[in-house]
C-alpha cells in the first residue's frame, strides 16, 4: 500500500520565526530598501552594487540562524507519508532540518546563476558575491531569485503536486502572493487542507479547512502529532 501524499506549502512566517526579516510586515521596506530597488531586473540594470550587496547581506543573516520546530516537525511527517515542501521561501532551512523533497518556488539565497544563460545555477562558496564574479560564459553572476515581474519556473510541477495531494498543509503565509496562493486551488476535491498561521486570512474560499490560529513552531508540531497518530 502506497503511503499518503503531504504536500506541505511553506512562506515567510517560518522563517520569521527563526528570525529571517520578512518586508510584508513593514510597509513594503525590506532593510530599510523599497522592493523596487532591490527585487527587480530593473533594480539590477540600474544598480547592480546594490542589490549585490543586499543579497549579500541576506545570506550572511541566513548563516546566523537555524531551523525552529515548524521546520523539524515537517521532517517527522517522513515516518509515515510521502512529503513535498513546496516553499516561496529562498533560505534551506528546510534542507538544514532534514526535508528530502523542498521545491523552491522563488529561488534559493545560497545559490548564483549567469546573467546569459539561467541553466547556469551555482552553490555559492560562503555568503559573499562580488562585481566581476563571472560564470564559465563570462557573465556576471546575479542571485538565483525569482524578482518581481519575473516568471516562477517551477509553478506548473508545484501545481502538480497539489493536484495530486492527499492533505494539504499551509504554514506561514498570507495566501497573497500569487502565483504560489493559487496552488491550494489545485487541490482535489475533498481534500483535507490544514493552514497554521497566526494571523487573520481571508479563507472563505478554501474547502475542507481547518484553520490552526498560531504560529508555525507551535501549531505545527501540534498538527504533526495529530496526523502520526492517526496515520
Amino acid at each position: 500500500m502506497s503511503k499518503k501524499k503531504i504536500v506541505v506549502l511553506t512562506g515567510a512566517g517560518i522563517s520569521a520565526e527563526s528570525g529571517i526579516k520578512t518586508f510584508r510586515d513593514s510597509d513594503g521596506l525590506w532593510e530599510e530598501h523599497d522592493i523596487m530597488d532591490v527585487a527587480t531586473y530593473e533594480a539590477w540594470l540600474r544598480n547592480k552594487e546594490l542589490v549585490i550587496e543586499f543579497y549579500n547581506q541576506r545570506r550572511k543573516q541566513l548563516f546566523e540562524v537555524e531551523p525552529n520546530a515548524g521546520h523539524y516537525a515537517i521532517v517527522k511527517l517522513e515516518d509515515k507519508f510521502d512529503v513535498f515542501v513546496v516553499t516561496q521561501n529562498v533560505d534551506d532551512l528546510h534542507e538544514r532540518a532534514g526535508s528530502k523533497n523542498v521545491m523552491h518556488l522563488h529561488g534559493e539565497l545560497k545559490k548564483v546563476r549567469s546573467t546569459v544563460d539561467e541553466d547556469l545555477v551555482y552553490v555559492l562558496d560562503g555568503w559573499e558575491l562580488k562585481i566581476g564574479d563571472k560564470c564559465e560564459k563570462g557573465s556576471q553572476l546575479r542571485p538565483h531569485i525569482v524578482w518581481f515581474g519575473e516568471a516562477v519556473p517551477m509553478i506548473y510541477e508545484a501545481a502538480q503536486l497539489a493536484s495530486n495531494a492527499d492533505i494539504i498543509i499551509i504554514v506561514g503565509t498570507s495566501l497573497n502572493v500569487y502565483p504560489a496562493a493559487g496552488l491550494v486551488g489545485y487541490a482535489k476535491q475533498g481534500t483535507p487542507v490544514y493552514l497554521v498561521d497566526p494571523g487573520d486570512i481571508n479563507t472563505a474560499h478554501i474547502q475542507n479547512l481547518t484553520f490552526i490560529k498560531e504560529k508555525g513552531c507551535v501549531g505545527v508540531p501540534k498538527l504533526v502529532d495529530e496526523l502520526l497518530q492517526k496515520g
